[in-house]
């Protein structure tokens, strides 16, 4: 064979190459995808001054809050001092009101007692109208008198001026007297009887 042909022959044989390593594919989204779950993971950090501006603000804003629950509750307090003052000035015109025909009632009798002579029975009468009338009035809004004689003697109820042999064995402890008579307003006392115990 010839020179030539053997050139020839050569170059229409199938060359033969050492197998190559196969590289494995890199699918760009998926390398953008990592790259930005990275950056969500570790967020750049904020400088000190950043993170000691973003204090103040916050500060500020609760402060600010602060100072206005305050100033709220100060008008409040205000507010409910100034109304139990006026409540105070005018809570008992109610009953003031409830007594002014008692009055008229009294100043009635005065009057004809004085301008004629009239009876003593007819005054009596009229004076015991007068009162019924006021006890009526005053106990449609809560007043009770307090029981005394022949009770047992309670510093809840009584206030006891002195104290005497009990005139009768079963009187001992109890009280025997009253000298001034007690009264109780919505179940709360206002006036103590005052009192004489047995002993």
């Amino acid at each position: 064979m010839t020179g030539k042909h053997k050139n020839e022959h050569e170059e229409n044989q199938p060359q033969t190459k050492a197998p190559e390593t196969e590289k494995p594919e890199i699918n760009k989204g998926e390398t953008q995808t990592e790259a930005s779950d990275e950056q969500k993971i570790t967020p750049p950090e904020n400088s000190p001054a950043e993170k000691l501006a973003a204090k103040d603000a916050e500060i500020a804003a609760l402060n600010d809050k602060y100072l206005r629950l305050y100033s709220e509750f100060d008008n409040y307090r205000k507010r409910t001092l100034r109304e139990r003052i006026e409540l105070s000035k005018t809570a008992s015109a109610d009953i003031i009101s409830l007594l002014l025909p008692v009055i008229d009632d009294m100043e009635r009798a005065i009057k004809a007692h004085n301008e004629t002579e009239t009876p003593i029975t007819v005054l009596q009468d009229g004076e015991k109208l007068i009162y019924n009338k006021l006890i009526n009035l005053l106990k449609q809004n809560g007043l009770e008198p307090i029981n005394a004689i022949g009770e047992e003697f309670s510093t809840d109820f009584h206030e006891a001026v002195t104290n005497i042999p009990a005139p009768e064995p079963g009187l001992k402890g109890k009280i025997v007297d009253e000298i001034q008579k007690g009264y109780s307003l919505n179940g709360k006392v206002i006036r103590y009887s005052k009192v004489v115990v047995g002993s």
